[in-house]
C-alpha cells in the first residue's frame, strides 16, 4: 500500500512539473500579453492621386542636340624626308586651292633629274640611228629592242623623280583657313611630320542623332532649327544625309544636315542644340514631371499595380514646365501615381484619386 502510493505522489510530481514547464513557455504566469504582429507595406492603404497613361499628339517637332563640323579638314603632314627650306602660309590666314603651302629642300633630287634628262637626250638621239640602221637591215631587232627598253626605263625612272620632287611640297587641297604650324623654316622632317591644318569652315555640318522610333519619318531635306550654346540666335540647316545603319549600342539614327556659313558666324566643333521640323503629327507619352523620381542609377515612376504601389524604371526625354516625355518603362493604360510619392514604399496599397 505504501508503495502504490509512493508511485502516484512521484507520478503527480512529474505531471505538476510539465504543467509549470508549458505554464512558463505559454506565458501563463509572466503577466506580459503577446505583442501583436507588427504590420508591414500591405497593410496600409495611402491616399494619392494619379493618371491614366495615354499617348499624345504634338507637331511640335523632334529636340536634337549635336555638334557643327567643317565641310572640309585636313591635317597637313610631310611626304619625305628633307630640311624645309621655305614656309609660304601665315597661320589663319585664307588659303586658295592648290597655293604652295611648304616646300622641302629638293636638291639633290633635281641634280637627279638633270642626270637623266641627259642620258634621256642622248639615249633619243642613239635610237632614232638604231631606227634608221634596222630599216636597213644593219643591226638585229634583238639589239634595236634593248636600247628601246633602255630608254623606257630611263622615261621611268624621270617619271619616278618628278613625283618624289612634288612630294617636296605641300600644297592646298582646297580652298580654307591655316591652323597652327608646328615646323619652322630649316626643320629637319620625316614623312608623317604633323605640319598644320587646313579648315574648309564656309559650310558647316551639323551632326546629331535621333531616337529609332523616328525612323519612319522621311527626314531628308527637313529643316532643322538650331542654337548655339550663350547665344539665343537660330539658325536653319537643311539635312542632306542620314546614316542607312541604327547604331545598336544607342539605338540612335545618325544624321547630318548643311549650314552656310559664308558669313563666318560659327564655328567647327561647337555645341548645338535644335528641333527637327516634320510634316507628322508626333505621339508620345506625357506624364506630369512630378511623377518622376530621380535616382543615382537613372529615372523611376510609381505605377499602380493590382492595388499596390509599383517602382518601374523609365527613360525619358523632351520635356516642357509640365509634362516629361516617356519613352520606355510604362505603356499606355497604365496608372501612374503623382502624389504622395517619398511616402510609397515596394508593395503598399494605396488608394487612387485619377485626376484628369
Amino acid at each position: 500500500m505504501k508503495k502504490s502510493s509512493k508511485s502516484i505522489i512521484s507520478i503527480g510530481t512529474i505531471v505538476l512539473i510539465i504543467a509549470f514547464i508549458l505554464s512558463i513557455k505559454l506565458g501563463l504566469f509572466s503577466g506580459e500579453k503577446k505583442a501583436a504582429p507588427m504590420s508591414d507595406n500591405s497593410a496600409t492603404t495611402l491616399p494619392v492621386t494619379g493618371i491614366i497613361a495615354t499617348y499624345t499628339s504634338s507637331m511640335n517637332g523632334i529636340n536634337v542636340t549635336g555638334s557643327l563640323k567643317a565641310n572640309e579638314e585636313v591635317e597637313l603632314v610631310a611626304e619625305i624626308v628633307g630640311k624645309v627650306v621655305g614656309i609660304y602660309f601665315k597661320e589663319g590666314g585664307r588659303v586658295k586651292k592648290g597655293d604652295l603651302l611648304l616646300k622641302v629642300d629638293d636638291a639633290d633630287l633635281q641634280a637627279q633629274l638633270k642626270r637623266a634628262e641627259f642620258q634621256r637626250k642622248l639615249l633619243s638621239e642613239k635610237l632614232e640611228r638604231q631606227r634608221i640602221l634596222l630599216q636597213r637591215e644593219s643591226i638585229s631587232r634583238e639589239s634595236f629592242d634593248q636600247l628601246q627598253t633602255d630608254f623606257n626605263v630611263l622615261e621611268s625612272d624621270i617619271a619616278l623623280l618628278n613625283v618624289r620632287i612634288s612630294r617636296t611640297e605641300i600644297r592646298s587641297p582646297f580652298d580654307g583657313v591655316m591652323g597652327f604650324r608646328y615646323v619652322s623654316e630649316g626643320s629637319y622632317v620625316q614623312p608623317n611630320t604633323r605640319i598644320a591644318s587646313i579648315v574648309d569652315n564656309s559650310v558647316l555640318k551639323f551632326d546629331f542623332a535621333i531616337p529609332e522610333r523616328y525612323a519612319y519619318i522621311k527626314l531628308q531635306n527637313k529643316t532643322v532649327s538650331f542654337s548655339t550654346f550663350g547665344s539665343d540666335k537660330l539658325y536653319s540647316a537643311t539635312i542632306y544625309a542620314v546614316d542607312p545603319m541604327i547604331d545598336v549600342k544607342t539605338r540612335n539614327i545618325l544624321l547630318r544636315a548643311m549650314f552656310d556659313n559664308k558669313d563666318n558666324e560659327l564655328m567647327p566643333g561647337m555645341f548645338a542644340k535644335g528641333e527637327v521640323r516634320t510634316d507628322e503629327a508626333m505621339h508620345y507619352i506625357a506624364v506630369p514631371t512630378e511623377a518622376v523620381v530621380p535616382e543615382m542609377e537613372g529615372k523611376r515612376m510609381w505605377v499602380l499595380n493590382d492595388g499596390k504601389a509599383k517602382s518601374v524604371k523609365v527613360e525619358t526625354e523632351s520635356r516642357d514646365a509640365l509634362n516629361v516625355e516617356v519613352v520606355s518603362g510604362i505603356q499606355p493604360g497604365d496608372t501612374v501615381l503623382t502624389s504622395g510619392l517619398m511616402q510609397l514604399r515596394e508593395g503598399m496599397r494605396v488608394a487612387v484619386e485619377i485626376k484628369k
